[in-house]
């Protein structure tokens, strides 16, 4: 059995149920509200009106002139206020700041920034935020956009409103060069006049700019270290081709030597070009998720016949679980070989060479994944320290290159942990040996579903 509901309950339900296509519409349903309130004054007035005509003796002729106004005051409002509603978003809306506009500065792929004709930033796409995290719309660019090259054409565009040009090395998180085009754009106002908005659209000159440091590079780099290797050759040639053609014995001394010279030429050019890469992509970093550990176990595998060579044993120690990093891998591959072929070169004489791992923090407070590679050898002067890095610089030259060292490898290590937002660590006492450590990011990675 039903029961009935309560009337006020009733009468909501009655008034939220949708009506159905069978019932008839109300004389008033297709007006609009305004509408109807005046409807129902003209008729409260006219009602009013007629009273006053039979009982108490208001002439006709006043009526009527009366009733006319009370229409003119209840329709005209209503007129106004239905065309205004129609106008308000041509007149009161800022022509630039429409949606149309907007969706054409998300939609560019360079970074770029609308500003009004003061420099306040009205909107700017997802690119822009990343290169310069500064901005805020309602704000001026001038005070994220700090460059003293950026603010006077900003100031310059602003005042003649002509097209400037200005590059910027921007220093963070990475050296970028980059070229911003300022450009004024006259937008015709609601009321026929014409004001101006600021495009700012800033394009990525790092590539190019790095290919000319590198193509520079090369052919100085390359002048300066080949040229002994060659000569060596060179001469052993003049040499077999001369007084040695006979000699068995110094010939093959001789190829020997101009064999090791070869292979030394050949790791340079490796080493300059591996260089290079690295360098031309270092403002890019690896987006690729890599685990490190097997990285690291696999250049350890592919060295053990060095290692045994020279007598030298690596003891490893890394962890069981996985271990995530944002990285290339054949980078890593190229950084840890160059970190352990060191050690098992220039620190032989210590009978051997730990690699392990530890969890510990950035400076600034990020977790960092530290690879530590140590060797027992005769460790490195504190003045050589700070330089290890640079291109071709050695503590012994003899030394290095009796080893078959290019100068490059551990500036090929810092510029691949540049790339990786990593950093190079390196500690070392004479006599006692050194530590190399290659400290990363960890990745973040988002948990399966």
């Amino acid at each position: 059995m039903a029961i009935p509901a309560p009337e006020g309950i009733r009468a909501n339900v009655d008034a939220a149920a949708p009506r159905h296509a069978d019932a008839p519409p109300s004389i008033f349903a297709a007006w609009p509200d305004r509408l109807r309130r005046s409807a129902l004054i003209l008729l409260v007035a006219g009602l009013v009106l007629a009273a006053l005509v039979t009982f108490g003796g208001l002439q006709w002729s006043r009526a009527i002139a009366a009733f006319v106004c009370i229409t003119a005051a209840a329709l005209v409002p209503w007129q106004l206020h239905d065309h205004g509603a129609s106008r308000e978003p041509a007149i009161g809306a800022n022509p630039i700041e429409t949606a149309a506009v907007y969706a054409i500065v998300a939609g560019m792929p360079d970074p770029n920034v609308l500003l009004d004709r003061a420099g306040r930033v009205i909107h700017l796409n997802a690119a822009a935020a990343q290169l310069v995290p500064a901005l805020r719309k309602n704000e001026l660019a001038q005070f994220a956009l700090r460059s003293p090259e950026i603010v006077v054409a900003l100031r310059e565009a602003i005042a003649t409103r002509e097209t400037r040009r200005t590059t910027y090395l921007n220093h963070v998180p990475v050296d970028r060069w980059m070229e911003l085009i300022i450009t004024p754009v006259p937008v015709p106002t609601a009321f026929g006049g014409i004001d101006h908005c600021i495009l700012l659209t800033f394009h990525d000159q790092t590539p190019l700019r790095r290919v000319e440091e590198m193509r520079a590079d090369f052919v100085a780099n390359a002048s300066h270290e080949l040229r002994t290797p060659l000569a060596a050759l060179s001469g052993f040639i003049d040499t077999l081709q001369g007084p040695a053609r006979e000699d068995a014995k110094a010939r093959e001394r001789f190829l020997g030597i101009m064999h090791a010279q070869a292979t030394r030429m050949a790791r340079l050019i490796d080493d300059l070009l591996s260089l290079s890469r690295v360098e031309l992509s270092a403002h890019v970093r690896p987006d690729a998720l890599v685990d490190l550990v097997p990285i690291v176990r696999q250049v350890v595998d592919g060295l053990e016949p060095l290692a045994a060579e020279r007598q030298v044993k690596i003891e490893v120690a890394l962890p069981g679980t996985p271990v995530t990093i944002a990285g290339d891998r054949e980078e890593l591959l190229r950084l840890f070989e160059n970190l352990i072929e060191n050690a098992l070169k220039y620190g032989a004489s210590g009978g051997k060479v730990m690699v392990s791992s530890a969890m510990d923090s950035s400076p600034e407070g990020a977790p960092e994944f530290r690879v530590m590679v140590r060797d027992f050898g005769p460790g490195i002067a504190p003045e050589h320290l700070p330089r290890l890095t640079e291109r071709f610089y050695r503590v012994d030259v003899g030394d290095s290159r009796a080893q078959g060292g290019t100068g490059l490898g551990l500036s090929l290590v810092k510029h691949i942990l540049g790339r990786h937002r990593g950093r190079l660590l390196i500690a070392s006492t004479l006599g006692q040996g050194a530590t190399f450590t290659a400290g990363f990011p960890l990745a973040h990675v988002v948990p399966a579903a």
